[in-house]
């Protein structure tokens, strides 16, 4: 191989790593599915936080899209009222984890890790940062409202 060559070979190679790593390229999705999969909340009912109070899991069967992802639910009714008004029941920035967005950054939500406030709800990455979230949360949201959605971009 010729200098040329060498040299005409490794741009190529620079500028095909560097469009496959550039940040539009791990630009997060709107909303949280997950590594692989395409399942929003982790396949939990969203409905069921409002209306049971309580993480209650999904079923396939009673399943619809919303903003690219797939959603479950426990009963008919919980996806009918879900696709009647989804931004109701949707949680606040995608899913992700509401202390990491506050923060600038994404993580994801844990199910099991939720809070209704004001009538919206939130998910947080583990137990602890949901407890460092509740200590401020009216601050903390704010300052995701802030950054939410321009930190996908």
């Amino acid at each position: 191989m010729t200098f040329k060559n060498y040299h005409t070979v490794k741009s190529s190679l620079f500028l095909f790593l560097t469009l496959l790593f550039s940040s539009h390229t791990f630009a997060a999705p709107p909303i949280y599915t997950g590594f692989l999969s395409n399942l929003a909340v982790s396949g939990y009912d969203t409905v069921a936080y409002f209306t049971d109070n309580k993480a209650v899991e999904g079923d396939a069967r009673y399943s619809t899209e919303y903003k690219g992802a797939t959603w479950h639910f426990s009963s008919s009714e919980n996806r009918d009222k879900f696709e009647a008004a989804p931004e109701q029941y949707a949680p606040q920035y995608g899913g992700y984890c509401a202390w990491a967005v506050a923060h600038n950054s994404t993580a994801k939500g844990d199910p099991q890790q939720w809070e209704i406030h004001n009538g919206k709800l939130y998910l947080n990455y583990n137990a602890n940062i949901k407890k460092r979230w509740q200590a401020d949360k009216q601050n903390l949201i704010g300052k995701a409202d802030r950054y939410w959605p321009g930190l996908l971009d």
